[in-house]
């Protein structure tokens, strides 16, 4: 699997912002409908949070979407 790296400004963001700031999802909406279905992992564990903290090194992977990993400028 390709892991794209995604930089952020901040020393952490949460991972509605990630998804919408890497271009992946448009709302917090899609975020949640997705983290309904389970669809979401975070570090390979189901993440059941939209608002979960992510800090640089975190990988954020959505079943048939791909893979994005928080990077630090």
């Amino acid at each position: 699997m390709q892991i794209e790296d995604i930089v952020i400004e901040t020393e952490e963001i949460q991972l509605d912002q990630f998804l919408k700031w890497a271009g992946v999802l448009q709302s917090g909406g899609e975020v949640k409908m997705l983290i309904e279905d389970r669809r979401i992992k975070r570090n390979g564990e189901t993440e059941s949070a939209r608002r979960r903290k992510l800090h640089p090194g975190d990988v954020v992977e959505i079943e048939g979407m791909g893979a994005w990993r928080v990077t630090k400028e």
